[in-house]
C-alpha cells in the first residue's frame, strides 16, 4: 500500500494523496528517532549482558549413547576451559564434569572418559594441554595422550616419578619448522616438590616420550617448585619458586640466569595461563587473587579496576569477590566471579586494567568463559538432560563492543581509526648479521595525538629502531602516520651493554608488538599488531661453489658420458673409508652423481687451489663467503694436503683437524665438523696448548690464505664443504661439489734423485762423445775403426741384395 511505513514495535500507517511527500518524510524522521530511543533504553540499564541459546543437537533422531569407559573427574571448585589456540573448534571443559569438543560445543556431548582398559581407577585430572594434534592429560599423576584424530589413548613413556602438571605453548604459524618445535616442547612436573630435588621431565615429541630434565643450578635452588615453563618469547626456561608466601621466577640462560624476577605475593596455588601468541603474557589466578605479567614473569603486576579515567581499585584482588572463571586471548581478559560480577579488560603493553559490567544473573557452579572471536565472549554452562546421558550446553554470547556503548560505563571513544601493518600475524627470520624492515600505518581520530609503542618481548636478543613521519591525508582530512621499524640482533646495534645481551651463538626468538600507549578499552577491534621473529637460521640460504671453468667446457670430460652411469676407480693406496689417512684393503668403484654434482670444476694439480664459495638466498646471489670453512673428500681420498701449518696460520692454541673432531664428537665422515663443535685456534686455550706447530692447518677461509695442494694424481674429487665460523650464520651451511684434477704426469718408478743422477750422467756422456768421436776419427785408432766398418759393409752387400730380391 503506497505510503505505508512499518517500524517495530509500532506500526504507523500513513495515507497520502498527491501532495503527501512531506507527511511521509516527517513520519520517517519520527520513526528513526523513536528507534534510536528504543535502542538506547536497554543500554541504560535493561540490556542483557548476553544472548542465551541452548545447544541440544544429536539426541532426537540418533540412537541413545552411553559413556564408554571411566568418566574423568576434575576436583577444583573453579572452572577452566582450555581452547586450542590454533584449531579454534577444539576445547576441553574442566568443571564438575569434563567435556571434550571438536566443534566448539556446537552439539550435545557425553562426559569425557578414558577407556577402562587403561586401568586408572577413579580418573582424577589435575592438568591438561593441547600439544599439536593430541590432548595431554595428567590423570592420577601420570601423563596420558588422547589422539582426537584417531580417537585413541596412550600413556607417555619415560616418566619414573609422580607428576601433577604439564606445561607447554602452541605456535600457529604453519609450515615453519621453528614454529613446530614450539608446539613439541612439553614439561611435566610435580607441583610442591622441593625445587633442589624436584623431578622434572621434558618432551619434544608431543608428550609421547619424556626424559629427565635438570634446570641450571637446580641443586642450589631454595623453595618449592610450583611451575616450569618454556618461555619462547624470551627463549628461556622459567621456573616458579615459592617460599614463605612469596614467589619469583628463575631463568635458565644468560643474562637472566644471574638473578631472579621480582618477588610477588603468593598465598595459594595459582593457576598460570600462558596467553597465546608468544608475547610473554602470563595470567596467574586462583579464587582470591589475579595478577598479570607482560614479560614472562620478570615483573608480575596487579590488574587495575577502572571506571572511565578513574581508578576504583589498584588491584582486582582487593575487591571482596571470589574468582570463578578466567579467560584470555592475545589482547583481552575476562573474569567471572561467584558473586555474579563480570569484568572485562585489555592486556595493554604498559598495564592491564578491567571495568565492571552491570551485574546480571550469569554465574552458576558450572559456568566457564571462553573467547570465540575478537570481542566475542561465550559463557558456557553444561546442562544435564534427565532423559539422555548427553549434556546440553547453554551458550551466552557477549558482544563486548555493544556492551561498551552503555553510557553508564563511562568508556571513552577510541582515539584511533586505523592501525595496520603488512607484518601482522606473520613470522620472519633474522639470521646473524641480517636486518629486517617492517612498516605500519596509523590514522588517529581528528584532534587526537595517540602515541604508538613498539616493543619486543626479548630485548636481550632483538633490537629495534622506529622512525615515525606524516605520510599524507585521508579523504576526510585525517593525517596518516607511517612507522618504519628496523630490526636486527641487539649485539649489532652497539647500544646495549654486553652483559645485557644474550649469547650471540644461541638462536633465540622474540615477538614484536605495535600498540598504542594508554589505549582506550573501547578499541576492541583495533588489536595490537604482532609478528614472531626467529633470530636464527634462515633456511632459504644455500651455498654454491663457483664453477666458471669446468672439465666439460674445456673438453676434458664429456657431459653425456658423465650422465650415463659414469664410474671411476679410486686406487686403494689413495683413500681410506674411515677418513684416517690409511690405505684401504681394495680399490673403490664410485658412481658419479651428475644429477647432484653436475660437471666438475677443472683444477690444475700443480697450482695451490682454494674454492670460491658463494652465498645464495631464494635463488639470488648474496655475497662471496670469507668465513672459515672446512673441506673433506667424501670417499676418503687423502691425496692432498694444506699449504699452511698451525704455526704459519698464527695459531695460539692447537688447531682442530678432522681426526680430532671425529674422535671427540663420535661422528664420522662429511659434515661431522660444523659451527657447533668448531673451536678457533686463534684464541688462547689452556686445554689445548700449541704443542705441534708443524701439523697441517685444515681450516680454510677467514683470516688465513690457506689452500689445498694436490699430490701428483689426476682424477675426480668430490668434496663436502661446511661453514664452521659460529659468527657467520645460525644455519649449518654446507654442500657437496666436485672437481677434476689434471696435468699430473704418471709418477716415475725410480726415485726422483736417481732419475736426476742418471739424466745428468747421460748428458755428460753425450757431451763427452760429441767431443771425442771427431777427434778419434783423425787418429790411427780412428782409421782402423773406419776400415772395419767399410769391410763389414762390403761383405754384407751380396746378402742384402738377395734378401731385397726375394721381396
Amino acid at each position: 500500500m503506497r505510503g505505508q511505513v512499518v517500524a517495530a514495535p509500532w506500526r504507523l500507517r500513513v495515507y497520502s494523496g498527491g501532495g503527501g511527500g512531506w507527511n511521509e518524510m516527517l513520519v520517517l524522521m519520527l520513526v528513526v528517532a523513536a528507534a534510536a530511543i528504543v535502542h538506547l533504553c536497554p543500554l541504560v540499564g535493561a540490556q542483557p549482558l548476553c544472548r542465551r541459546r541452548l545447544v541440544r543437537t544429536g539426541k532426537v533422531f540418533n540412537k541413545q549413547k552411553t559413556v564408554q569407559g571411566d568418566p574423568l573427574f576434575y576436583p577444583s571448585l573453579t572452572t577452566h576451559l582450555i581452547k586450542h589456540p590454533c584449531k579454534k573448534n577444539l576445547a576441553l571443559y574442566l568443571g564438575r564434569e569434563v567435556f571434550f569438543t571438536d566443534n566448539n560445543f556446537g552439539s550435545s556431548l557425553l562426559p569425557f572418559s578414558i577407556p577402562s582398559s587403561m586401568q586408572v581407577g577413579l580418573p582424577v585430572v589435575t592438568s591438561a594441554f593441547f600439544a599439536g594434534s593430541v590432548l595431554l592429560l595428567v590423570i592420577n599423576r601420570k601423563v596420558y595422550i588422547y589422539d582426537y584424530e584417531a580417537n585413541s589413548w596412550n600413556i607417555s613413556v619415560g616418566i619414573k616419578h609422580p607428576v601433577s602438571h604439564i606445561s607447554g605453548d602452541n605456535c600457529c604459524y604453519s609450515g615453519n619448522s621453528f614454529c613446530l618445535a614450539i608446539s613439541n616442547s612439553i614439561f611435566a612436573y610435580l607441583r610442591g616438590e622441593k625445587a633442589s630435588r624436584a623431578h622434572i621431565y621434558f618432551s619434544n615429541t608431543w608428550g609421547y616420550k619424556f626424559q629427565k630434565f635438570t634446570f641450571g643450578s637446580q641443586v642450589g635452588l631454595v623453595g618449592s617448585l610450583n611451575g616450569i615453563f618454556y618461555f619462547h618469547s624470551l627463549s628461556q626456561i622459567g621456573m616458579l619458586l615459592t617460599e614463605k608466601n612469596k614467589a619469583k621466577f628463575g631463568y635458565s640462560d644468560h643474562p637472566l640466569n644471574r638473578s631472579f624476577g621480582l618477588p610477588f605475593n603468593y598465598t595459594d596455588t595459582l593457576e598460570i595461563l600462558i596467553s597465546p601468541g608468544q608475547k610473554g603474557i602470563l595470567i596467574l589466578w586462583d579464587e582470591n587473587s589475579l595478577m598479570v605479567s607482560h614479560n614472562a614473569g620478570q615483573l608480575v603486576d596487579t590488574v587495575v579496576v577502572r571506571k572511565g579515567e578513574r581508578i576504583l581499585h589498584a588491584s582486582l584482588s582487593e575487591v571482596n569477590v571470589t574468582f570463578h572463571s578466567v579467560a584470555s586471548n592475545e589482547n583481552e581478559l575476562a573474569v567471572l566471579t561467584r558473586e555474579n560480577h563480570f569484568y572485562y579488560g585489555s592486556l595493554g603493553v604498559l598495564s592491564s586494567s578491567v571495568i565492571k559490567f552491570v551485574d546480571q544473573n550469569v554465574w552458576s557452579p558450572g559456568a566457564a568463559l571462553m573467547f570465540s572471536d575478537l570481542g566475542i565472549l561465550e559463557i558456557l554452562t553444561p546442562v544435564p538432560d534427565l532423559h539422555h546421558p548427553e549434556y546440553d550446553f547453554q551458550l551466552c554470547s557477549v558482544n563486548i563492543q555493544e556492551i561498551l556503548m552503555d553510557p553508564t560505563l563511562d568508556v571513552n571513544v577510541c582515539k584511533i581509526e586505523l592501525l595496520q601493518g603488512e607484518f601482522e600475524d606473520k613470522m620472519y627470520t633474522i639470521d646473524m648479521n641480517s636486518q629486517l624492515e617492517l612498516s605500519a600505518l596509523m590514522i588517529p581520530r581528528p584532534g587526537r595525538s595517540p602515541v604508538p609503542i613498539v616493543t619486543v618481548s626479548n630485548p636481550h636478543s632483538l633490537g629495534l629502531q622506529v622512525i615515525t613521519y606524516e605520510d599524507g591525508y585521508t579523504y576526510d582530512g585525517n593525517t596518516k602516520h607511517r612507522l618504519n621499524i628496523s630490526l636486527k640482533q641487539q649485539q649489532h646495534w652497539g647500544r646495549a651493554d654486553p652483559s645485557f645481551t644474550s649469547s650471540i651463538k644461541r638462536p633465540t626468538m622474540s615477538t614484536i608488538t605495535l600498540d598504542i600507549a594508554n589505549k582506550e578499552i573501547s578499541c576492541v577491534d583495533l588489536k595490537p599488531l604482532t609478528a614472531l621473529i626467529s633470530v636464527g637460521c634462515d633456511q632459504e640460504k644455500t651455498l654454491v661453489v663457483q664453477n666458471e671453468i669446468s672439465a666439460c667446457s674445456k673438453g676434458v670430460l664429456d657431459p653425456v658420458t658423465l650422465q650415463d652411469n659414469y664410474t671411476y676407480v679410486i686406487e686403494r693406496t689413495s683413500y681410506d673409508p674411515n677418513f684416517l689417512g690409511q690405505e684401504a684393503a681394495k680399490d673403490l668403484v664410485v658412481t658419479y652423481r651428475y644429477d647432484l654434482l653436475g660437471c666438475p670444476g677443472l683444477v690444475y694439480y700443480d697450482t695451490p687451489w682454494k674454492p670460491v664459495v658463494e652465498l645464495w638466498r631464494q635463488g639470488r646471489f648474496q655475497e662471496v663467503i670469507n668465513a672459515e670453512y672446512v673441506l673433506l673428500e667424501v670417499n676418503g681420498l687423502f691425496t692432498y694436503t694444506y699449504s699452511l701449518t698451525a704455526e704459519e696460520a698464527l695459531c695460539k692454541s692447537q688447531p682442530q683437524n678432522w681426526s680430532t673432531v671425529m674422535g671427540t664428537t663420535g661422528r664420522k665422515g662429511p659434515f661431522a665438523w660444523d659451527r657447533e663443535n668448531y673451536m678457533s685456534c686463534h684464541e688462547p686455550n689452556d686445554n689445548a696448548p700449541l704443542l705441534w706447530p708443524d701439523v697441517p692447518y685444515e681450516i680454510m677461509g677467514g683470516p688465513t690464505s690457506n689452500k689445498i695442494i694436490f699430490d701428483q694424481r689426476n682424477g675426480m674429487y668430490v668434496f663436502s664443504i661446511s661453514i664452521v665460523d659460529p659468527y657467520y650464520s645460525y644455519c649449518h651451511l654446507k654442500t657437496t661439489f666436485s672437481i677434476y684434477v689434471h696435468g699430473a704426469f704418471p709418477p716415475s718408478v725410480l726415485p726422483a734423485e736417481l732419475t736426476i743422477l742418471l739424466l745428468m750422467l747421460g748428458i755428460l756422456l753425450f757431451v763427452w762423445l760429441a767431443h771425442m768421436v771427431p777427434k778419434l776419427l783423425h787418429m790411427e785408432t780412428g782409421s782402423r775403426v773406419k776400415v772395419f766398418w767399410v769391410d763389414t759393409f762390403r761383405q754384407c752387400q751380396p746378402s742384402c741384395a738377395r734378401h731385397q730380391a726375394k721381396y
